[in-house]
């Protein structure tokens, strides 16, 4: 991976961070990683814990951004996910997994919080 690729997707996870907090959710971990793979953001809001994949992208050549969270990504997010819960042991009531796409375009930033993305099977 580019290093332009890697600092655009480090400013997307900070602009993400950002509009979560806006919205009264806490940041509990970023960028978790264990031998399954990486978490972005592990995020709480009330008894709610958010598993959050964030894709930023400039221009749509390669499609929408949450277009990248394949079902092969989301089945490695959900094995992290799982390593988590059973190192942390968080006490939460709902658990979700979430992806938050950054569209940037020249100079205007589009930010689409997809709760509930998918689905641990």
């Amino acid at each position: 991976m580019t290093e332009a690729r890697l600092t655009l997707g480090r400013w997307g996870e900070q602009q993400a961070a950002r509009y979560l907090r806006r919205r009264l959710y806490r940041i509990v971990a970023s960028n978790y990683r264990c031998r399954y793979g990486e978490i972005d953001l592990i995020v709480q809001r009330g008894k709610t814990l958010a598993f959050v994949e964030v894709k930023t992208r400039k221009g749509r050549g390669y499609g929408a951004p949450q277009e990248a969270v394949t079902p092969r990504k989301q089945q490695q997010i959900i094995a992290t996910a799982n390593h988590y819960l059973t190192t942390e042991q968080p006490s939460m009531q709902t658990l979700r997994f979430d992806v938050i796409a950054v569209d940037v375009d020249g100079d205007k930033t589009q930010i689409d919080h997809i709760v509930n993305a998918f689905e641990a099977c």
